[in-house]
């Protein structure tokens, strides 16, 4: 395996201790089984670990290289990092004997080192190649997509994953910007898009939704996290939790109306005669939603929109394995 250098970007996990402090790592429940979704540069998973019995175990997840190498500096035998998408956590664990945990964190937010590297293309602020993906092993870069996708693409990812009101001029100058020179760098496409769009939002790039939506679209985010949520619930034993940060709108719509999902059960009609007893009953519990303190945003203001929401699994919801 080729060792991959990380460079020396600050990094501060948004929500440490609440996020850790949400799994309740107290008691018997210390030498259980969890999983941090993303490891990112590790505050989580190092915070986890601290808090784990002897007998605890931690399977990180990340498709970033520099967090896989990052991990690789953790000699603690009850940790494990796995080279791909938390979406496949089913799959991983299995293969490790694992089919159900005590815990799971979901921290979907990008990390600082990745925006602050320009090579990496994640941000506008710096010039670099324009790449965005997690994982430069697997996919297309940004630079790649945007000089073969068509138009009415474009237009599409723009607004549906930046929420970006200007998505059709700004996927028309895209076109017609590549048809005269490859669009290879971020400051190339930031100046396309600045001038595509009439009107700024105040404190904000013009950039910033476009950027967004692209990174979202490269990586498959939003995919994983629909796989993602489903595949944590499926693997939560009675009473674990999950707790999930999220960091713009459409992810957090997403957490909020799965949660939703399982803490509101669909009743039959109630002029049906159906005994109290068998009526569907919720799947899990809702046990908080949380912001940063106006202390964490003055120290790191990347923390700002993060929202994190925490459910717990009902100890009726999981099916008796016997008679499955």
């Amino acid at each position: 395996m080729n060792v991959v250098a990380v460079p020396e970007f600050q990094h501060r996990t948004v929500l440490l201790d609440e996020a850790v402090d949400a799994l309740d790592l107290t008691g018997v429940r210390a030498d259980g089984t969890y999983i941090d979704g993303t490891f990112g540069r590790g505050g989580h998973s190092r915070l986890i670990l601290s808090h784990l019995g002897p007998n605890g175990r931690l399977f990180a997840f990340d498709k970033d290289l520099q967090a896989i190498a990052t991990a690789g500096q953790i000699t603690d035998a009850r940790f494990e990092i796995v080279h791909d998408s938390f979406a496949t956590m089913q799959q991983a664990l299995a293969a490790r004997g694992v089919d159900q945990v005590d815990g799971i964190l979901l921290d979907l937010g990008i990390s600082s080192p990745q925006v602050d590297d320009a090579a990496r293309g994640f941000s506008f602020r710096n010039d670099g190649p324009l790449d965005m993906r997690m994982d430069t092993t697997r996919g297309v870069s940004a630079a790649e997509w945007l000089a073969s996708e068509t138009e009415q693409q474009l237009e599409r990812v723009i607004r549906n994953y930046g929420e970006e009101r200007f998505a059709f001029q700004i996927a028309k100058a895209i076109v017609a910007r590549r048809a005269v020179e490859p669009i290879s760098s971020t400051r190339q496409l930031a100046g396309i898009v600045a001038n595509a769009v009439k009107t700024r939002e105040k404190g904000k790039d013009p950039a910033t939704r476009t950027f967004q939506a692209i990174r979202i679209f490269i990586n498959k985010e939003l995919e994983d996290l629909e796989t993602g949520l489903s595949a944590a619930y499926a693997m939560l034993a009675p009473g674990a939790r999950m707790a999930v940060i999220s960091f713009h709108s459409l992810e957090d719509r997403m957490v909020k109306q799965f949660l939703a999902s399982k803490v509101k059960v669909e009743q039959p009609d109630r002029r049906l005669p159906i005994r109290a007893v068998d009526l569907p009953q919720p799947l899990m519990k809702l046990i908080s939603k949380m912001k940063p303190s106006e202390l964490e945003v003055e120290g790191n203001p990347r923390s700002r929109s993060a929202v994190m929401r925490v459910a717990e699994r009902l100890p009726e919801s999981r099916p008796n394995r016997s008679a499955a």
